[in-house]
């Protein structure tokens, strides 16, 4: 089973208000789509859920003005932060882009991310043949941007997959051994003696996985790296 990560960009008539709100106003700090029904079909009605950060008071002002939105619950987690539970009416530009998915054995895998410019980043799995499928599929309207593929693992797709298998492998040892643990349960020499390798291999090794990781992981769910995008 293969995983693709993707960026996705959706041309301004295709883009639903809220996410044109996001783009428009500075009152969203991040945004997540975090489960959805319906939405791989052309059923009239659909049910999200969202996980969002921002001003609550403008946000739900825009909720209310979204002529295909039929009712929402929102439940506020503190101030800054809160669930919104939307049932919607299917948009004719949302069924343009999802048919690409609708026939092939492709799953999005939550949370879908969204950005200050409007776009949105997902991890899809499937086969290689169908992931290949839809990306032909999709309109040529949507910028499609590819930020990583590989073998799934839920464990390590898609923050570590930049890592090469001898990191990975390094970085796997060191958490058996417990040297993640707080206080440490063993040091870079344990980590060296069960991988066979010096002791300034294995810091190296550690060093540059626990690098990749937290860049990745940063670029992926901070919302200044999406920004940025």
């Amino acid at each position: 089973m293969k995983y693709l990560d993707v960026t996705m960009r959706q041309p301004g008539w295709m883009l639903h208000p809220m996410q044109e709100f996001i783009r428009d106003e500075d009152h969203v700090d991040y945004e997540e789509l975090q489960a959805w029904t319906g939405m791989a079909s052309e059923r009239p009605v659909e049910y999200v859920l969202f996980y969002v950060e921002a001003d609550r008071e403008p946000y739900e002002a825009a909720l209310a003005g979204v002529d295909s939105i039929r009712w929402y619950d929102l439940t506020e987690i503190d101030d800054d932060a809160f669930y919104v539970y939307i049932c919607q009416e299917t948009r004719d530009e949302d069924i343009s882009w999802r048919r690409a998915f609708a026939d092939l054995n492709v799953a999005p895998v939550p949370p879908v991310v969204y950005d200050s410019d409007a776009s949105f980043h997902m991890t899809l799995v499937g086969t290689g043949e169908d992931l290949q499928a839809m990306l032909s599929d999709l309109p040529d309207d949507i910028d499609v941007t590819v930020e990583a593929i590989g073998e799934y693992d839920r464990r390590h797709a898609p923050v570590v997959g930049d890592l090469t298998a001898r990191q990975l492998e390094a970085a796997e040892t060191a958490a058996a051994l417990g040297f993640y643990e707080v206080p440490r349960e063993a040091g870079v020499a344990d980590v060296a003696s069960a991988l066979d390798c010096a002791e300034s291999t294995a810091s190296t090794l550690l060093q540059e996985a626990e690098a990749r990781v937290m860049r990745r992981l940063v670029g992926r769910y901070s919302r200044r790296a999406l920004d940025e995008r």
